[in-house]
């Protein structure tokens, strides 16, 4: 080995080569000597990877991925600054000059100082870009670097540099001198946020907006309270719930901006932060494949601002529509922060609150730094400046003195003694330097010189001098001044793109599209969505959890597959919902083999998957005779039938499951009897004993929902009722069932309030003249219609105030009248929808326009009905003994015995 290779390995690392056993033990790490036939030698990885792989890591944190604290810039960045400032003349220059220029500070090529320097300039801060510089909405590239330009903001120039208070190392080939960090007068990190991945650690800090950042930091200087939360140049909406200040474990959510154009077309306008719309549409269309969401298709319709196209299927509702493409596409993403910047030459993990804070305090640094310099160069002006005033007004240059002097050393200590008298009204010493520069002043300034034009310079920098000493013994409200005169000159550029809201949870199984349908094989005991040929369940989606109860009371909830086993003694199964408090289960079981039996009521809110549960006590030959599903908290009545033995007067009672409290799934229940009992049937269907159900009218699909989309009715209870009111003048009242199918021309459609008074202005067709009305209407499921039998009336106006007026306009030749103003309850009473009303005019009407009411119906405490009795004839059901089952797969009940 030669000791030039010698020196080429660390010390540590240096060993005997003629340690032939190591050498051999140890093949795996040593390699041969070109031109040799046997290693001589080897190296030794421990201690490069010890010292040189560490060395690595830091440079890359610190050197390339992770940002300065002071000026939050990553080094190339910094680089690209520097090159384009020293470069600055107004006017722009080529991007390809600026990476060449740039390349003298930044030794990786060509390629990742373009990037950068394109991504600086989508940032739309520091740099005035001209040219196609990309697209951060579709991802489209900027154009080649010979094809676009590029100069520094105004912005950058006020506030990124000042060689004054810059500090300066050698570049890496020693040639140039580059800045450390750039003075920075302001949270440049935060503003256009940053991410980097280095070695073992990464940084990801989130833009916020230019004026909140700028509040923050006047909050900050005057000792108030301030939050930051970030904003986004692409919109769309944040949940800042956990951001927990930008620290690392925080994380936000963010949403793209989803309109409705009509039932069938959604269009999303804004897109979430870190996405474009090609990224965006694939998820989308990945979504569809999979059958999650139901849509025909997508346009991408984007230029300046985003626009996707989102056509939907006929009968998609578009609220759920919505709601899907936030849960399975990328429309809703969540982006994790981790604030880790460069300090004291070491990797800090901060919050956004920190890293404002020592920004603002590093601003006013620099900011007393460069009045302080301004202050020395007023004070070095003043002085000079009376200098000068006393050597032309004394006419030193006129002493004889001066004028013989033989060297510069006697003119200078001649100059040095005139002016001793004057020297304690000078800001500083004195200097050889001084009486030199004195020396070099030309005759033809003396003979322009003006005493009282010298003594306004005078008085204009010392005034100069006290504000700047105003200003530095204010710093803080100096530096505050400064950051209003920021925002005032450029926040109006910078308004806050994305909207702060909070997020309701979307349940992904409440979205996602039905698109399976289950089957049972009862006899083989197989279930699945792959079972075509067998028992059809119910439709599902592939991400659904399936309930499934058995006879001897065990159950358990599985995911749901193409083709699986679940037993042979299925009782019940159906799509389980986690936390659904409305399904209610009724049970009668008996306990063992001969024990009695056992009533209860219970929902199943949350199960751990696979795991079996059991509804009875456990005990052996425990069986359920009774067992219904009840999607709304309905208590049926039963007929019990007991077997006869002697001394047994009643052979049979009922029982109201209504009776029986709702308790947890793992309550033993009531006794129901201690007879023996022969057969359980159905006596009459009840009503829910969970009390009103919030409903929801989803206009573009027609179809009431308990999901929270789109018009909220009301809350419903057993007897209530939706009145629908139809453009043509139909109406007529329905259920609250969820699978209630309504026309597309609803005009009102609302809860049913047997009070309430309406008043509707209609153009007769009978007598060619405009009518009003009132009337109540009445609970009907036929549909009826208020105009009257003539098809051809016409609804001009319907109202349901309790005191409405009218504006009656008139036009033709009767347009000269003045408008009629209408009391409607002084003009006609109150009587039945059938009744034809009382004719307004017999001139001719332009519009009729309803009011402000006067007054306003003063709302009365409601009284609670009293209880009727139900005179409903009781449904019994009957069934033949043995143990056969019956299952009712309309009501969902399994009947047993």
């Amino acid at each position: 080995m030669s000791e030039e290779d010698k020196e080429l390995i660390p010390a540590d690392d240096q060993f005997d080569a003629s340690s032939n056993d190591v050498a051999e033990e140890n093949s795996h790490s040593s390699y041969k000597v070109p031109g040799g036939d046997k290693p001589d030698f080897k190296y030794q990885l421990t201690g490069m990877y010890q010292s040189w792989f560490l060395d690595y890591a830091s440079y890359v944190i610190l050197e390339r991925a992770v940002p300065h604290l002071e000026d939050g810039l990553k080094p190339v960045q910094r680089r690209i600054l520097h090159s384009m400032k020293r470069l600055d003349d107004g006017r722009y220059n080529k991007v390809a000059n600026i990476v060449g220029h740039t390349m003298q500070f930044h030794p990786h090529g060509d390629a990742s100082i373009g990037d950068a320097l394109v991504q600086l300039g989508q940032k739309d801060l520091l740099i005035d870009c001209q040219g196609n510089w990309g697209n951060i909405l579709t991802g489209d590239s900027a154009a080649a670097p010979r094809y676009i330009e590029a100069r520094l903001s105004k912005f950058a120039l006020d506030v990124v540099f000042n060689p004054k208070t810059t500090q300066w190392k050698p570049s890496y080939d020693g040639r140039n001198k580059e800045p450390i960090t750039l003075p920075v007068k302001f949270p440049l990190l935060l503003a256009q946020g940053v991410e980097g991945i280095a070695v073992g650690l990464s940084s990801k800090i989130l833009p916020h907006n230019f004026n909140e950042i700028l509040d923050a930091a006047i909050a900050y200087l005057r000792h108030e309270p301030f939050e930051l939360f970030p904003d986004f140049q692409t919109g769309g909406f944040i949940d800042v719930t956990r951001y927990n200040d930008g620290e690392r474990g925080g994380s936000v959510k963010v949403r793209a901006k989803v309109e409705k154009r009509d039932n069938r077309t959604l269009a999303i306008t804004e897109i979430p932060y870190g996405k474009t719309t090609s990224t965006l549409i694939d998820s989308i269309l990945k979504a569809l494949e999979k059958g999650k969401i139901k849509i025909r298709k997508v346009d991408d319709n984007t230029a300046q601002h985003a626009e996707i196209l989102v056509h939907l299927i006929p009968g998609t509702s578009s609220d759920k529509a919505i709601d899907a493409l936030y849960a399975f596409t990328d429309c809703e993403v969540s982006i994790s922060p981790n604030c880790c910047v460069i300090c004291d030459s070491k990797p800090h993990f901060l919050t956004v609150s920190d890293v404002l804070r020592r920004s603002v305090d590093n601003t006013v640094r620099l900011l007393g730094e460069e009045l302080s310099i301004q202050k020395h160069e007023l004070e070095e002006t003043l002085h000079f400046a009376s200098l000068e005033k006393i050597f032309i007004e004394e006419r030193i240059y006129k002493d004889k003195a001066f004028e013989d002097s033989t060297s510069m050393d006697i003119a200078v200590a001649h100059i040095d003694k005139r002016i001793e008298p004057f020297k304690p009204s000078f800001v500083r010493e004195v200097t050889r330097e001084d009486i030199l520069k004195l020396m070099e002043i030309k005759m033809g300034r003396i003979l322009k010189f003006n005493s009282e034009k010298a003594e306004e310079q005078i008085a204009a920098i010392k005034t100069d001098i006290e504000e700047i000493e105003n200003h530095l013994a204010h710093i803080v409200d100096y530096t505050i001044r400064w950051y209003e005169a920021l925002k005032s000159k450029y926040g109006k550029n910078y308004p806050r793109r994305t909207v702060i809201r909070s997020f309701d949870t979307i349940e992904a199984t409440k979205v996602v599209e039905a698109n399976e349908k289950l089957y049972i094989n009862r006899e083989e005991g197989f279930m699945g969505t792959g079972l075509k040929k067998d028992e059809f369940i119910c439709n599902c989606s592939d991400i659904d959890d399936i309930i499934i109860f058995y006879k001897d009371g065990k159950y358990k909830v599985v995911r749901v597959s193409e083709k699986m086993f679940i037993g042979k003694n299925v009782l019940y199964i159906n799509v389980f919902k986690k936390n659904d408090t409305r399904t209610i289960y009724n049970v009668i079981y008996r306990d063992g083999k001969d024990g009695l039996h056992y009533i209860k009521r219970f929902a199943v809110t949350g199960v751990t998957r696979d795991k079996e549960y059991d509804l009875t006590q456990g005990k052996p030959g425990s069986r359920v005779v009774w067992f219904t599903a009840n999607p709304n908290g309905e208590a049926e009545i039963l007929k019990i039938t007991f077997k006869p033995k002697p001394r047994l007067k009643c052979l049979f009672i009922d029982k109201d499951f209504s009776d029986i409290a709702i308790k947890g799934r793992q309550s033993m229940g009531n006794i129901v009897t201690k007879n023996e009992i022969h057969k359980i049937s159905l006596k009459e269907k009840g009503g829910s004993t969970l009390g009103g159900r919030q409903v929801w009218f989803d206009r573009d699909i027609l179809r009431l929902n308990y999901d929270g989309r789109g018009e909220y009715l009301g809350e419903f209870h057993g007897n209530d009722q939706i009145l629908v009111i139809m453009k043509n003048g139909d109406f007529c009242t329905t259920s609250f069932d969820a699978t209630n199918h309504y026309e597309a021309d609803i005009m009102i459609i609302e809860k049913y309030d047997s009070g309430k008074t309406w008043t509707a202005a209609l153009n007769d067709a009978d007598q060619g003249y405009p009518y009003l009305k009132r009337f109540k209407l009445e609970p009907t499921q036929k549909k009826q219609n208020f105009l009257g039998e003539n098809p051809k009336s016409s609804l001009i106006l319907l109202t349901d105030e309790s005191f409405p007026r009218f504006e009656v306009v008139f036009g033709g030749n009767d347009a000269f009248r003045d408008p009629l103003i209408i009391d409607a309850e002084e003009f006609i009473g109150v009587k039945s929808f059938k009744a034809k009303g009382k004719r307004i005019s017999t001139y001719t009407v332009e519009t009729i326009n309803e009011l402000e009411p006067l007054r306003k119906e003063i709302p009365q405490p409601e009284v609670p009905e009293a209880e009727l009795p139900d005179d409903t004839d009781a449904v019994t059901g009957s069934q033949s003994e043995g143990n056969s089952d019956i299952l009712d797969e309309i009501t969902g009940q399994m009947k047993l015995f």
